[in-house]
């Protein structure tokens, strides 16, 4: 019997994902109990066990709906069941002061995943190298990233979307649509669940999953999820490579100003620098003095770019994460209010 194409699309993302690691290490899946990740399990331990792979199944629970306890433990018994080799939960304080419930929860889901990640690591000569962590991410859920990412004005690196790999972390199913992760479950028997935070349009991407794509593609015609996530592929290489560059000049500038506060940065040095560089510098200064990045738009690194390139004497210019940035004595300085 021939292969089902859903099944044959989440293995084939699968399949390149684990590609890379030797046989015998382990690799964690995120896991929520929803179709995508619940896809992305079944494929890794089809997949995993080919390559000699010990699979790791991973839920968060983030104990913002009731019954989230009860729920982790039905995913961990689902992903035993599903033939992971080994599984776990961990249960995280979800603090949505300054971030909001969203990325409150992202966060400290991520900051518990790398603790994974570190936790089955594995040695490669005198390094030990954190295990890889695959997230169920869409092809869907990319379209959504641009879209907001657009409508905040996060510039260049919303076109690029959510990256394919960083850190410990993969993202196999880029090039999947959620239907096929759904299709994927239902042809092989799996349940899952349907988290209701999916349907509450108090959240913005849920707004714009229900409706502003449905608009779009009634308006412009089939596909306009597949054109942003195939933009955002376009794009990343260029945006990556010039954030590499902003990273290694933030850290240069940083040494020039050593002696000086934290949070400090040269004036003439920056005017020196094109501004696709700088103004991915005062980002990063930005985020180094804890600015939320979701919170942290293009308007706001313009209004500091403008302490350099049109000084009158401005006060201050505030910034997310009750943070301001001076101008002092021939340098930028982003600081807590």
């Amino acid at each position: 019997m021939s292969l089902h194409p859903a099944v044959a699309a989440v293995r084939r993302g699968v399949r390149a994902a684990l590609a890379p690691l030797p046989p015998g290490v382990p690799v964690v899946v995120a896991c929520s109990g929803g179709a995508d990740s619940l896809a992305l399990l079944t494929a890794t331990v089809f997949e995993g066990r080919k390559a000699g792979l010990r699979v790791v199944g991973a839920v968060v629970d983030h104990g913002l709906q009731d019954g989230s306890a009860d729920h982790t433990a039905r995913v961990v018994d689902q992903m035993a069941d599903l033939g992971a080799d080994e599984t776990l939960s961990a249960r995280v304080q979800v603090d949505p002061a300054g971030l909001g419930v969203e990325a409150a929860a992202r966060r400290a889901r991520y900051a518990v995943l790398e603790q994974v990640a570190a936790h089955f690591a594995t040695s490669d000569g005198p390094a030990t190298v954190p295990a890889t962590v695959l997230l169920g991410h869409t092809r869907d859920d990319q379209a959504e990233t641009v879209l907001l990412g657009l409508a905040r004005g996060s510039g260049g690196r919303s076109l690029a979307g959510m990256r394919r790999a960083f850190g410990p972390f993969v993202r196999p199913l880029l090039d999947v649509t959620r239907d096929d992760t759904v299709t994927a479950c239902q042809v092989e028997g799996i349940a899952f669940w349907d988290d209701p935070h999916n349907a509450d349009p108090g959240y913005a991407r849920v707004r714009v999953r229900v409706t502003v794509l449905p608009v779009l593609e009634e308006q412009l015609g089939p596909g306009v999820a597949a054109t942003l996530a195939r933009t955002a592929d376009q794009v990343r290489h260029d945006v990556d490579h010039l954030d590499d560059l902003a990273e290694a000049r933030h850290a240069a500038l940083a040494d020039l100003v050593a002696d000086a506060p934290d949070g400090s940065l040269p004036v003439d040095a920056l005017l020196e620098d094109h501004p696709a560089i700088r103004h991915r510098v005062l980002r990063l200064a930005a985020l180094a003095a804890g600015a939320p990045a979701s919170e942290l738009f293009s308007e706001h690194v313009l209004a500091v770019d403008a302490l350099l390139t049109d000084w009158h004497g401005q006060k201050w210019v505030d910034l997310p994460g009750h943070l301001r940035a001076r101008r002092v004595d021939g340098r930028v300085v982003v600081a807590r209010a």
